[in-house]
């Protein structure tokens, strides 16, 4: 069993990939900004560390990681200002990246969205341009590194119930948060998935064949 820090632990993907791979017998620190969350991350088998990722420095973030096997970030600003955003998805990714790396800690799982492409085709007088662009950025610099990445790129995430099953074939633009965490259990416990980006949406497809296809 292996021990894995969240970053952006209090999220709702963070919070169900939590459940997930603690029931599966994983150790999980969950970074928080926020100790009014420590409670509910408990309740969802983590063990919470206060931490706001905006304020690491790259040192900071080695230390925070070392000694564990693998780091999964899900942290983001959520739609907050732009500034927040290129803060958060984009320079906290990075030096998180250059800080598991400092550390020794090879693998590493990215949240990150289904169109993080060279050519994500938003517009830059458009605000969710910085979102897009931060998380580009941030992916292909995880790419670049020498870890053991996978970049997880849901498309647009629900609330609804999960289905255990998923797709890439155009024909949902949606996927359940639920089985996003899914998703992030399941490559954080298979080697095999390190190299690659698995964009998805909802299908019928159950998870397990999907990431062996």
């Amino acid at each position: 069993m292996s021990n894995v820090i969240v970053f952006g632990g209090h999220g709702k993907v963070a919070l169900l990939a939590t459940r997930l791979l603690t029931d599966r017998g994983h150790t999980v620190t969950s970074v928080i900004r926020n100790a009014d969350q420590s409670d509910e991350v408990r309740a969802h088998g983590g063990e919470p560390r206060i931490a706001d990722v905006q304020e690491q420095s790259l040192t900071d973030f080695a230390d925070l990681v070392r000694g564990q096997d693998a780091v999964l970030w899900s942290a983001g600003a959520g739609g907050g200002s732009v500034d927040r955003t290129w803060a958060i998805d984009r320079d906290a990714a990075v030096l998180s990246i250059q800080g598991a790396a400092r550390a020794g800690v090879d693998r590493y799982v990215m949240v990150s969205w289904s169109g993080s492409e060279l050519d994500h085709g938003i517009p830059q007088d458009d605000d969710f341009f910085a979102y897009a662009q931060s998380k580009m950025i941030a992916d292909a610099v995880l790419r670049d590194s020498d870890l053991q990445w996978t970049v997880v790129a849901p498309s647009t995430l629900t609330d609804d119930e999960p289905t255990g099953s998923v797709d890439w074939d155009g024909s949902s633009s949606q996927v359940p948060r639920g089985d996003v965490a899914h998703v992030v259990a399941d490559v954080l416990e298979d080697p095999s998935t390190a190299g690659r980006t698995i964009r998805f949406n909802g299908g019928s497809t159950p998870v397990a064949d999907f990431l062996r296809g």
